[in-house]
């Protein structure tokens, strides 16, 4: 089938997805999506493993597109530091284009249209919206050759995400994972936008998990899988268009949200067991400033400041200072000059978030 005379059809499919290898692989999915759901609730404040997981995301959920940042760069941009390169706040208009998407679905149990706008919006700080201009196509990167060219009228590609939208907030029969992996391929496909449609495919995927109640938090990236196996996730789109390859493609996706949930749970286990040791270590050392509100603070962000302690605690800052100058004397932190302001950063759960696990 030549690609310019494809035509994306619209949901539901007319035929039936759920294969017998399509359910079994369904079933290892969501038991371990529903163990990582589970194993999320030992970390006592739910913005330590918030802000941990989105900064990796949205890193590499930017790698796929080829905009290359450092974890300590985006660390930082996190703190507001300006002094950040471009691809940095790329990234950091990521994180929260991801959290707006997550706070928009909590608030409304719907993930509209109109949400999906707002978050590119935030993602790539313009007010573009849907494309109107037709040319858009999709070539292979190492060739040049077009493989896909995606809806060009405004009115169609309009008609598609209404219909997207009915499909994602309408109960239906069939596995809410499997769902994701059709949701997914019909939203790159329809690619509305002139920028950032991967990214924004990639926020649609947790952002729906959340919406069916598969996880309380946005925990699940399947970024760093699609990394391992880009080739793959490229392959398998196209071949849902060329050979209606649907089996393959769904496998893929479940697949990446078993491996990512396993992979998850160990990064969670990990920072619960520094969080563990660091509070034994400050309890045994320095029992007069350990407190549980602390160990926390120190674990919402591997880079700590005085501020964080003042507003945390309700601390002066002069107290504040002689926490963290404590802290770093019996090692749980290490101090560190970015322009005017000094920073002390938890090294350890620093490297963890780095390596991954």
């Amino acid at each position: 089938m030549s690609m310019k005379s494809y035509k994306l059809q619209t949901l539901p499919l007319p035929i039936d997805i759920e294969t017998p290898k399509v359910l079994k692989k369904a079933i290892s999915a969501n038991r371990a999506l529903a163990k990582l759901n589970g194993v999320a609730q030992i970390i006592p404040n739910s913005q330590i493993l918030i802000n941990s997981l989105v900064l990796r995301e949205a890193k590499d959920s930017s790698e796929i597109e080829n905009i290359i940042t450092t974890h300590d760069e985006l660390f930082r941009a996190g703190l507001d530091i300006n002094s950040v390169t471009n691809e940095t706040k790329e990234v950091e208009h990521y994180r929260q284009a991801l959290l707006k998407g997550y706070a928009l679905v909590q608030e409304h149990k719907l993930l509209l249209k109109r949400d999906i706008i707002a978050i590119q919006q935030e993602l790539e700080q313009n007010d573009a919206g849907v494309r109107r201009q037709a040319g858009t196509v999709l070539r292979n990167m190492a060739t040049g050759d077009v493989v896909f060219e995606p809806p060009q009228e405004y009115a169609v590609i309009e008609k598609l995400l209404d219909n997207l939208e009915n499909y994602i907030n309408e109960p239906n029969e069939i596995d809410p994972l499997v769902n994701m992996a059709i949701i997914h391929y019909q939203f790159e496909s329809i690619h509305p936008f002139y920028d950032g449609n991967g990214r924004i495919g990639r926020i649609i995927n947790i952002l729906y998990l959340v919406l069916k109640d598969l996880l309380e938090l946005p925990i699940l990236y399947l970024s760093s899988y699609i990394i391992q196996n880009k080739a793959d996730y490229y392959r398998l789109l196209q071949e849902v268009r060329t050979k209606e390859n649907w089996e393959e493609w769904i496998l893929y996706i479940l697949n990446g949200v078993e491996q990512t949930s396993l992979d998850t749970i160990e990064l969670i286990n990990n920072i619960y067991e520094l969080m563990n040791k660091t509070k034994s270590t400050i309890k045994e050392k320095l029992p007069k400033i350990y407190s549980k509100d602390l160990v926390e603070i120190l674990f919402v962000h591997p880079y700590t400041k005085i501020e964080f302690l003042v507003d945390g605690l309700g601390i002066t800052r002069k107290t504040a200072s002689k926490y963290l100058n404590e802290l770093e004397q019996i090692g749980i932190l290490k101090n560190i000059q970015i322009k005017n302001s000094k920073f002390f950063i938890n090294e350890e759960l620093f490297d963890m978030l780095k390596k991954g696990i």
